[in-house]
């Protein structure tokens, strides 16, 4: 099975590639799904976020309070670490099995998705990479429409990601994503020429 590590920058339209790719049939292994799930209520994982970061990081109904760990560790890089040293472990087990499973059933191909695939290094089992690029500008645009908060806020989430040129560089294939005119149409008729690329890079490799 071909796996395609598909990565962008915060903003840049990775959840909708992947739903276009979902929606031809392609499955998808998500990091941010697999992060969700080893956090629920009652999982070892968010016991492991409690004893290390305190009650207060949970919500009332025991799950886990995103926006305040978020605030805990945005401005502590050792909080963060810490953070980082918990989860990703649990993920990377996680996402490995779902692969297994549909390597199994054999699958053509997927794509794992991984908004740090370049910062955790985890392209280097992927077959490819693909990369959802835009420029920051829009990037900035992009936050402040969704999230609000300031422009400076805004610059300060895209520096604690890799340069977005660290990424076009280690990139197979790149989707570009800074039109927002027209971004339904403009990512269609890409993604459609990368399905087609990648049924035909598996079948020869398989």
């Amino acid at each position: 099975m071909l796996t395609v590590g598909l990565t962008g920058g915060i903003a840049s339209g990775k959840t909708l590639v992947s739903e276009q790719f979902a929606a031809l049939g392609v499955p998808i292994v998500d990091a941010d799904v697999a992060a969700r799930e080893v956090v629920v209520p009652g999982s070892e994982g968010l016991r492991a976020v409690v004893e290390a970061f305190g009650p207060a990081v949970t919500a009332p109904d025991g799950s886990l309070d995103r926006a305040a760990l978020r605030r805990r560790i945005f401005d502590d890089e050792a909080a963060r670490r810490a953070l980082e040293e918990i989860l990703h472990p649990r993920i990377r087990t996680r996402m490995h099995a779902a692969l297994s499973r549909l390597r199994d059933a054999g699958h053509a191909y997927c794509v794992e998705a991984v908004p740090l695939l370049v910062e955790t290094s985890q392209y280097a089992h992927c077959d490819r990479v693909l990369v959802v690029d835009a420029p920051e500008a829009i990037q900035v645009q992009r936050l402040l429409r969704r999230d609000g908060g300031t422009t400076a806020q805004a610059r300060a989430i895209l520096a604690r990601q890799a340069p977005r040129w660290d990424r076009i560089r280690l990139a197979d294939d790149v989707i570009a994503n800074g039109d927002d005119v027209a971004p339904a149409i403009a990512l269609g008729c890409q993604i459609a020429g990368l399905d087609r690329k990648y049924r035909l890079l598996a079948a020869v490799s398989h």
